[in-house]
């Protein structure tokens, strides 16, 4: 029986003005705004598929996942339909709806597809009441560069009118190929469901010992781990790849039920969040812990009785063991790259290494030329986000992977191999201070006057006195980059006050919210000294910090709350 051809609609819209892409082309709102306001979502995938060039987007395959966080269902079906009216001529689409940000890209590089569109808010809570997002990663697997966000963001000022096909209907949970005839087309749109893991699986096989990593979790000398999915992407991936291959106990793994709202809770790899993972790896019973967030590209690491690596340090200590890993074996190790807020642990073991450290804005997309031109082997970011260059995104579930090769490959624990590397290139006291909420004018305000403030001659080699410390202003600028293979220049990026013992401040905003604006603060305190090691960071001064800001929340900042600001922070130093 002859199918009846699928018509395709053109809608009329209206413009959104506030559909500007933040970092890697990504729109991230309140998820009842996307179920509110008319075609607010048709818009800005409208929008993300128009800045594909039409010639480009003919005919070519595009990957898409979610999160599993509510709403992606409706939003997978809109983009599917959104995708065969607009010329798009395959959909590559994990089983369910579900594929991991790391896997995306793993599986744009695989089959050579022109780009993807993943559907999720990262760490963000999920829900009816959550947020939701819709991010667009580009031909080599990384998030959107800026002038592809820029040109989405133009043609959504405009936008008139959107193409569709409202009739299509896609069967997500059937593995496999299924096609639809459209009106005026003469080949069949395609849509193929994936499993989730398989492709992502079998590169990680290329990359390690599987058998080491078996023998850790397995063998006479096993540890028991500890990994916590936080009800996100990841649990399909835990259990396949840890437990049915690597052969960890099924109980290790737990929240590996994808939820809609992820139980309740924030799914964010961290010691606010993670309390379950935490409160088990107290307990002395596992040897190791990890947790994911939303979307599989952020990690954190535990060691037995909760011992906590963060992530600066971790990033340092995997570059310190690569030659654990059989695939930097065979590729050799070519450069760093470290995000500027990122502590400089990873300097010091480049240094040792000798390799260069490329110092990038925050934002994994300024990591994807230095990859792609050699440059780079490994990167991360002090947010949790590490990665290498077998993909173009960072990768929660690789880092496990590295750190369980390293215990195996060493036959120490977590604790002893952190303390060890703090013994051999000193420890690095880092801490980020978060200011959420801030009015965008107080904001601009704070940095304004802050940046006029260091950069004034006076403020340079200024010493400040803290307890028995003396810090003396080495020198101060808004940190700008111009990246090495393109030339292309981004300016103001965070202010740094880097002090003559290495120790730095820096003060930048975070344009993640669209309403409000986050200023984050971080503190960095170089130790070499092994018997200075064991302090444990001061989260003190963070309330202070709260407390100087909200003078001046309609006001700009005084020169008195600013040296307030940095006496307070200096303190943390000490």
């Amino acid at each position: 029986m002859e199918r009846t051809p699928i018509p395709v609609l053109t809608v009329q819209t209206a413009p959104y003005e506030d559909q500007r892409p933040t970092g890697g082309g990504g729109l991230r709102r309140p998820t009842a705004l996307f179920e509110s306001q008319r075609n607010y979502l048709p818009n800005f995938v409208q929008s993300l598929l128009s800045s594909v060039d039409l010639r480009d987007r003919q005919g070519c395959t595009m990957v898409v996942g979610s999160d599993g966080r509510y709403f992606s269902k409706t939003a997978i079906e809109i983009v599917v339909q959104m995708a065969a009216a607009n010329g798009i001529g395959r959909l590559v689409i994990g089983q369910n709806g579900i594929l991991s940000t790391p896997a995306v890209s793993c599986i744009i590089r695989k089959i050579k597809a022109a780009g993807g569109i993943i559907l999720t808010a990262s760490h963000s809570p999920g829900g009816p009441g959550g947020e939701f997002g819709v991010k667009f990663e580009v031909a080599n697997g990384g998030p959107a560069p800026d002038m592809v966000a820029e040109k989405i963001y133009q043609i959504s000022k405009t936008l008139e009118e959107y193409a569709i096909c409202p009739d299509l209907r896609v069967d997500l949970s059937r593995l496999g190929r299924q096609e639809f005839d459209l009106e005026n087309k003469f080949k069949p749109f395609r849509v193929e469901i994936v499993d989730s893991v398989e492709i992502y699986l079998n590169l990680l096989r290329t990359i390690f010992d599987f058998n080491a990593i078996r023998n850790l979790l397995t063998g006479p000398n096993q540890i028991k781990i500890r990994i916590d999915a936080m009800n996100g992407v990841m649990g399909p991936y835990v259990r396949r790849i840890l437990c049915d291959e690597l052969g960890a106990p099924a109980n290790s793994a737990i929240n590996c039920i994808p939820l809609e709202d992820f139980g309740g809770q924030p799914p964010d790899p961290n010691l606010t969040y993670a309390t379950a993972l935490l409160e088990a790896m107290k307990g002395g019973e596992y040897g190791f812990g990890a947790a994911f967030d939303a979307d599989g590209d952020r990690y954190m690491i535990l060691g037995q009785n909760g011992f906590f690596v963060n992530a600066s340090d971790s990033l340092a200590i995997i570059a310190a063991n690569l030659s654990c890993i059989p695939y930097f074996c065979q590729m050799g190790v070519r450069g760093f790259g470290r995000s500027m807020p990122t502590s400089t642990a990873l300097d010091k073991v480049a240094k040792v290494m000798k390799v260069p450290v490329y110092e990038t804005p925050a934002g994994w997309r300024y990591f994807s030329n230095l990859m792609d031109s050699g440059r780079c082997s490994l990167c991360g970011e002090e947010s949790f986000g590490t990665g290498s260059d077998h993909l173009r995104e960072k990768d929660g579930l690789w880092a496990v992977l590295v750190w369980l090769s390293i215990l195996a490959a060493r036959k120490q624990s977590v604790e002893e191999i952190v303390r060890d590397h703090w013994a051999k290139f000193g420890r690095h006291y880092y801490c980020r201070f978060d200011y959420e909420a801030l009015e965008p004018r107080t904001a601009y305000f704070i940095m304004r006057d802050l940046e006029a403030l260091i950069t004034d001659k006076s403020f340079s080699h200024q010493q400040f006195a803290v307890g028995n410390n003396i810090y003396s202003v080495e020198r101060t600028d808004s940190f700008e980059y111009v990246d090495p293979v393109d030339g292309t220049v981004t300016k103001r990026q965070g202010l740094r006050i880097i002090f003559s013992d290495a120790s730095r401040l820096i003060f930048r905003m975070s344009a993640s919210s669209h309403v409000r604006a986050t200023l984050r603060i971080y503190a960095e305190s170089y130790e070499k000294d092994p018997s200075q090691h064991n302090k444990e960071p001061q989260l003190c001064p963070a309330s202070r910090i709260i407390n100087i800001f909200c003078l001046g929340r309609n006001t700009a900042t005084t020169p008195f709350a600013l040296a307030a600001i940095l006496t307070c922070l200096l303190t943390w130093l000490c």
